[in-house]
């Protein structure tokens, strides 16, 4: 018998299924080792020599197959196929050493997909442990080690308030940054256009836009003002127009590559706006389960048993006329070798999304996209027919253009269509027009238009472009988003990426005393090298030697900075933002309150930073960095900007404080020295605030109705946690600050509802929404409200509604046939006769004696999360 290790139980289960009874199959739980968060984990004096432990949660799973190895003379370490999956394999390697003595055998396999076929080939095929890999693996850890172990400490000393600093997180954050500030500089342009309807002799319309006025081509901007536009309008209206030329011309389509890292997390963000993290995990799940095919590559060829199924599919599925003449081939276009695996495809081409029954939703969304994606690669090209009409005066001093498109054959189309970051108008259908047949002028309409700033960033959009300019890998993206997140530099409004004011001060740090390492050039050529080691084309040693000896030299230059002047740095950095210039042309850093003090950055004792009054104490002027750029930063002076007065009378006033913006009802008077306030939720800027708004936070709590079922009051709020429904002593979350002000009375329900279903088991169970009786093994089963729905629960076992059966409809028979499959397919046994009481009680047995086993002493490091150890600063660089 052999021993073979994998990553996850999910994967070793499906593994299991394939090898059978003479393999034992076991997990790792990812990586068994890492280097200490202290110093000198990585030596650099003595040739970056590596100190490495076993976590302490990965001791027993070391043990289990240390233990398994004792009657087994084979380890088989069939981790992921790529650098990350090579690292485990050689750590599980080094681990097990003293397990791996007197002839016992250590061989590598990897496999694209978890399939039957695939597994039993790569069996056939092992290998050793490919050290090139785990050199630049190697060099990735070192590297990451001592920028996050090193950068981190200078970043707490110096810029009070910020966290850890990673060696790809920070390029990554200034890309925000730096759009950021591209949008803040912005100055928008006014712009005219002229659109006419025009009919033909037909009576059919048509929409036209005007292209030359006065014999001359129109650009972009010709038409400036609005009585440039007249002009424009009455010299169409003036003069008869006819057809000039109609001209079409047959386009056509190709199919997009089928997916790899980076593009499915582009259009899961697009079509789902899934995250880049949430789309690895179902991806994760569908890889473990068998369905698809590995998730990280930058790989989009596909292997050529594949290609001949999916033409297979689609002639069965669309017919011959969708099969291209000859298969589609696709070049890899990958930088780095070691991670240009086959794309990311379904491992059955005929399994459809509905074939496959999937319950969790994203895995169900994921699942359907890929096998569209891949299928609609293979497919046919859509055919069009593109047509331009020119409309004109006859002196030639007007024109106009309509164009229209036609899909004549939709090939491809009739699968899938990739979204778009930015949608545009589609082109209509036009209706029949010929040459030299007048046009009648039936509307003509002018649009003012103003340029645009560039958009901020969609994790689709940054990691498009950190592919485009080559920072991290496909197993890094989607860390790299989430913690730059986490860390509260950047937050996701909308889809959208805006940096706080943390992520400003962090950027502007970094670009003022460490540029050469968050320019875009350097961190690519180093991703270039690290491709370079795994190649075997470098030394990784002579890597790190070269970034060490540069990087050691800028953080030593920093240890004798003095907190004022890295402000001063940062304030001038920042200038642009922090003190827009004033509609009056005064000088925008003189404080508003007393004329004559000088504005600059100061940092608070809490951490973070602000704008404040040189002229303190005798000014108390202060205001948020986030309010720079608006209408002078709104000017919130200590008696705050009149907002208005609500219905009694009193004054409503838009203030800064000392955790930020609020609103005030009324004036502070010994009858109330503590006046109504309300802080603006997160996501509000203060330049949004009017008197409606303020009036609508000031009225918090809001009253939804009384609950139908006990008639007690049920109210929607924003407390500490965010914002919330409330009934009686039960609070549920909200998504959104806005749902406050809108959500009724059968939403309120659902979500405490929801609330009550996932609390089952810590606090008030939920409710049945219909007991059904009993099941013919023993026990009660209940059609229960949940988080996705409502399901069938029996005991232990939980089993998904079908949406084609209402929970007041379903039988008795139907909820039998439904948690059998379920326990079936979890593995799990049913019951024996038991009370529908007894369940529970047995399911909370185990869980109370663990809780009380734990000693109390080994909670408390798991709290310290303030401040993250130095030497974790970039470990999620790793994408594990």
């Amino acid at each position: 018998m052999a021993v073979v290790v994998v990553e996850s139980p999910a994967k070793a289960k499906t593994i299991n299924k394939y090898l059978g009874s003479d393999y034992t199959v076991l997990a790792s739980f990812g990586h068994v080792r890492d280097l200490p968060a202290k110093d000198g984990s990585v030596d650099t004096d003595n040739e970056f020599g590596m100190t490495w432990e076993v976590a302490a949660d990965s001791k027993k799973h070391v043990r289990a197959i240390a233990e398994a190895l004792k009657t087994d003379d084979t380890l088989i370490l069939a981790t992921d196929p790529d650098r990350e999956g090579e690292a485990i394999s050689w750590h599980l390697q080094e681990a097990l050493a003293s397990s791996l003595k007197k002839g016992k055998t250590v061989r590598r396999v990897t496999f694209n997909a978890i399939t039957k076929s695939a597994v039993t080939e790569a069996m056939s095929k092992p290998r050793d442990v490919d050290m090139e890999l785990v050199e630049a693996y190697l060099a990735r850890r070192a590297l990451d080690y001592l920028v996050g172990f090193n950068l981190s400490p200078v970043l707490w000393r110096k810029l009070p308030g910020a966290k850890s600093a990673g060696r790809v997180q920070s390029v990554c954050l200034r890309l925000i940054v730096e759009r950021e500030m591209e949008i803040e500089a912005f100055r928008a342009r006014e712009y005219w256009s002229v659109k006419a309807i025009l009919e033909t002799p037909r009576g059919q319309s048509f929409e036209a836009r005007l292209t030359v006025l006065g014999g001359k081509k129109l650009d972009r901007f010709d038409i400036a003002t609005e009585e440039a536009a007249s002009l424009a309008v009455e010299a169409i209206r003036s003069r008869d127009l006819t057809v000039k030329s109609v001209e079409a011309k047959p386009a056509s389509r190709n199919p997009y590559p089928p997916f790899m890292t980076s593009t499915l997390q582009q259009e899961a963000s697009r079509k789902f706006g899934m995250g880049a993290k949430a789309c690895m995990a179902a991806a994760q799940r569908l890889y473990e389960a068998g369905h698809i095919t590995y998730m990280r590559t930058d790989g989009i060829d596909m292997a050529p048993e594949a290609v001949t199924a999916a033409r297979e599919a689609i002639r069965a599925r669309f017919g011959a006329s969708y099969v291209p003449d000859s298969p589609r081939i696709y070049k890899n276009k990958a930088k780095n070798a070691q991670e240009a695996h086959e794309c990311i495809r379904p491992t059955e081409m005929s399994a459809a999304p509905d074939d496959l029954r999937l319950t969790e939703s994203d895995q169900k969304r994921l699942y359907d996209l890929i096998w569209k994606r891949t299928i609609a690669s293979q497919m046919a090209a859509a055919r069009l027919e593109r047509t331009t009409v020119d409309v004109g005066s006859r002196d030639g001093e007007v024109e106009l253009r309509a164009t229209g498109q036609v899909v004549m054959f939709d090939g491809f189309l009739k699968v899938y269509d990739e979204g778009r970051d930015d949608e545009g108008e589609d082109e209509g259908r036009l209706p029949q027009i010929m040459q030299g047949e007048a046009a009648k002028k039936q509307g003509i309409t002018p649009e003012q238009h103003f340029t645009q700033p560039p958009a901020r960033y969609t994790e689709a959009t940054l990691v498009k472009r950190m592919e485009e300019l080559g920072i991290g890998r496909p197993s890094t993206y989607a860390s790299i988003v989430t913690t730059i997140q986490d860390r509260d530099y950047v937050r996701k409004d909308k889809n959208r990426l805006i940096p706080e004011d943390k992520g400003r001060l962090v950027t502007a740090f970094l670009a003022n005393f460490f540029k050469r390492y968050v320019e875009y050039d350097f961190t690519s050529a180093l991703e270039a090298e690290l491709d370079d080691i795994s190649a075997g084309e470098r030394d990784y040693k002579e890597v790190l030697a070269r970034f060490w000896r540069d990087f050691s030299a800028a953080i030593a230059e920093t240890s004798e900075l003095r907190i004022t002047e890295v402000l001063e740095k940062l304030d001038d950095f920042l200038a642009p933002h922090l003190y827009p210039a004033r509609a009056d042309g005064s000088d925008p850093r003189i404080c508003p309150v007393c004329g004559t003090g000088k504005l600059n950055l100061k940092t608070a004792r809490s951490g973070g930073a602000f704008i404040g009054c040189a002229n303190y104490p005798e000014c108390r002027y202060t205001r948020p960095i986030s309010t720079a750029g608006g209408e002078e930063g709104m000017a919130l002076t200590g008696d705050g900007k009149l907002l208005g007065n609500d219905p009694a009378g009193l004054p409503i006033t838009l203030r800064t404080g000392r955790f930020g913006p609020y609103v005030q009802r009324g004036e502070a008077s010994e009858e109330q020295p503590k006046p109504p306030r309300s802080s603006l939720p997160k996501g509000w800027s203060p330049e949004s605030i009017d008197l409606e708004r303020a009036l609508m936070l000031l009225d918090l709590p809001r009253e939804i109705g009384l609950h139908p079922e006990d008639k007690e009051k049920v109210e929607a709020g924003i407390g500490r946690f965010g914002p919330y429904v409330k009934h009686g002593s039960t609070y549920a979350n909200l998504p959104e600050v806005d749902e406050v002000f809108t959500i009724g009375m059968n939403r309120a329900i659902e979500v405490l509802a929801q609330k009550a279903s996932r609390g089952a088991g810590r606090g008030a169970a939920a409710k049945p929404l219909k007991e059904l009786g009993e099941h013919p093994d023993g026990g009660a089963i209940q059609v229960m409200p949940g988080r996705y729905g409502p399901y069938v629960k029996w005991g232990k076992v939980n089993a998904t509604l079908p949406k084609e059966i209402e929970p007041e409809a379903i039988t008795v028979d139907q909820a039998v046939e439904l948690v059998n499959a379920k326990a079936s397919k979890g593995g799990k046994k049913p019951a024996k006769k038991a009370t529908a009481k007894a369940a529970p009680k047995a399911a909370a047995k185990p869980a109370a004696k663990t809780a009380a086993k734990k000693p109390a002493a080994k909670k408390a490091p798991a709290k310290k999360t303030a401040k993250p150890k130095a030497g974790e600063a970039d470990a999620s660089d790793l994408g594990e």
